[in-house]
């Protein structure tokens, strides 16, 4: 018949227990920015496709730019250099105002006050019976 061996408990250390105030609580709520693509995320700010977010920037760039210089700044964001400038320009332009409109978000507060700052009184009071 095999040995029993002894086990004897281990000893753990009184600890105090934490007051109310030295504890955290998580909520599972997100503290950063809402991010609208996998880029923002990896930490990409949208300004290395165009070097700028303002429109008027890029607009005087556009027109700095020689006919070839702008074929080919088209071709380099994906586009077909078409031989017409002007339309070039506006899809360029389009691209652009849709590429920042990916990278930028409204902000929840602007959102909320925007909504709520058209409402009659009588609405308010039926929208603050749910709270």
């Amino acid at each position: 018949m095999p040995r029993k061996t002894k086990t004897t408990p281990k000893k753990t250390s009184a600890k105090k227990p934490k007051k109310v105030e030295e504890m955290s609580q998580t909520h599972g709520k997100e503290e950063r920015p809402l991010y609208s693509t996998l880029e923002q995320i990896w930490g990409d700010t949208g300004l290395s496709k165009y070097g700028t977010f303002d429109e008027n920037d890029y607009l005087k760039e556009l027109e700095n730019m020689t006919k070839a210089d702008i074929q080919a700044h088209a071709n380099k964001l994906g586009l077909v250099p078409i031989d017409n400038r002007k339309e070039l320009v506006k899809r360029l332009i389009k691209e652009f105002v849709y590429h920042k409109s990916r990278y930028s978000t409204i902000p929840a507060d602007i959102q909320i006050n925007n909504i709520t700052s058209n409402l009659s009184p009588e609405v308010r009071k039926i929208l603050s019976e749910g709270k």
